[in-house]
């Protein structure tokens, strides 16, 4: 959340020295929740553990982290998601759940070659599911020892990769050799799009606000988001996962009754009308966006998108730049149907494609990783 803005609900800072002062702040990292992304590679021997341990920080929606790893060996693992993690309500046909599992394997794939192991995916392999997961695998992962393979030069960017939220510098350009850059991760199974300027960001602005808006305004699906929100220390670190709240100025107005999930859910609310206008000020900052287009929509070209969506991510930190998921006018519940058929008359060319991805870009000052759960607690072995 903007701290600027969250503090026209009290009118000034003075409500922090009701928490308790310097010691309150100092403590209000969540450090066993961000541990992951400090152990990473570091703690573990075998190759297949040392690439889930960057895996699991992969974006993922909600930050629900649906993965669950059966480990076989060494160099052998099967990766199927955890059903209790949907999001029935915005995502009913768990498209982007399945997105973020793409992510994941690339994320493994990239960290496996840091080691010299080619990582060998096959996608379900007891078959494709169709509208709803199911129990069988999303991939077999197998690691396979290749002498003189080339590292990722994109593997560097795996600790600096963190989505941002925050409003974004409108001064600066996103320049057409960035946006190039990110064009060309392209692959034969998905198409990168972008745009900077002109019409057609001014359009995406305006389309990604009032979808967010409508999210907002639609109570089941503004609902999970909620439920999903950790606020403070204690929740992050007792469920690092969901949509984190945390820092020392927002477990304030926690504490002082402020913001409080009811306040959040109340649109007769100052928090929920700040809320409004942090969404209106995140979209209309946004200085580009980048989009991910697949032929059809079934469960391989999800994976896919997911794995594309991984690599413009770590391209955008090593370009320095900012990025956030506006998926919203992609979902495939009834009040965003009148923003899925206006972005996909905008941003596809041909009849079965279908819009995957869309994220904002521009630049902003750096934000902190998202919790994780602890490798440990994602795999099992049989």
């Amino acid at each position: 959340m903007n701290r600027r803005k969250l503090l026209k609900i009290v009118g000034s800072a003075s409500v922090i020295v009701a928490a308790g002062g310097v010691g309150f702040v100092m403590t209000r990292t969540p450090t066993d929740a961000l541990m992951p992304w400090e152990t990473a590679g570091s703690s573990y021997s075998d190759p297949i553990r040392r690439a889930l341990s960057y895996a699991i920080l992969a974006p993922n929606p909600h930050n629900r982290q649906p993965w669950i790893v059966d480990l076989k060996s060494d160099t052998e693992a099967v990766l199927t998601c955890d059903l209790d993690r949907l999001l029935p309500v915005t995502d009913p046909f768990s498209r982007q759940i399945v997105i973020g599992l793409g992510c994941f394997l690339e994320l493994l794939s990239i960290a496996a070659a840091d080691q010299g192991y080619r990582a060998d995916i096959r996608y379900f392999p007891d078959g494709e599911p169709g509208d709803a997961l199911d129990r069988r695998p999303i991939a077999h992962l197998s690691l396979k020892k290749q002498e003189g393979l080339a590292g990722d030069p994109l593997f560097s960017q795996a600790l600096r990769r963190h989505t941002n939220r925050e409003p974004y510098d409108t001064s600066r350009v996103v320049g057409d050799d960035v946006l190039l850059r990110l064009r060309n991760t392209a692959t034969d199974k998905v198409r990168v799009g972008t745009a900077n300027g002109g019409t057609q960001l001014n359009d995406l602005r305006a389309l990604t606000k009032d979808a967010m808006l409508t999210e907002v305004a639609t109570p089941d699906a503004y609902r999970e988001s909620i439920d999903l929100m950790r606020i403070g220390r204690a929740e992050i670190e007792t469920n690092p996962d969901g949509i984190a709240l945390g820092g020392a100025f927002l477990e304030t107005l926690n504490l002082t009754g402020i913001l409080t999930r009811e306040s959040l859910a109340d649109s007769t609310s100052r928090s929920y009308q700040i809320g409004l206008d942090m969404i209106d000020e995140g979209a209309m900052t946004s200085m580009g966006f980048v989009w991910i287009n697949t032929m059809g929509n079934d469960r391989t070209a999800q994976i896919e998108a997911g794995r594309a969506y991984m690599r413009i991510a770590l391209q955008v930190a090593a370009d320095d730049l900012a990025m956030q998921p506006m998926s919203q006018a992609l979902q495939e519940y009834a009040a965003m149907a009148p923003y899925y058929k206006t972005i996909h008359e905008g941003l596809t060319d041909q009849s079965g494609e279908r819009v995957q991805m869309l994220a904002r870009l521009g630049y902003a000052k750096d934000v902190g990783p998202a919790p994780r759960w602890p490798l440990e607690t994602r795999v099992k072995e049989s």
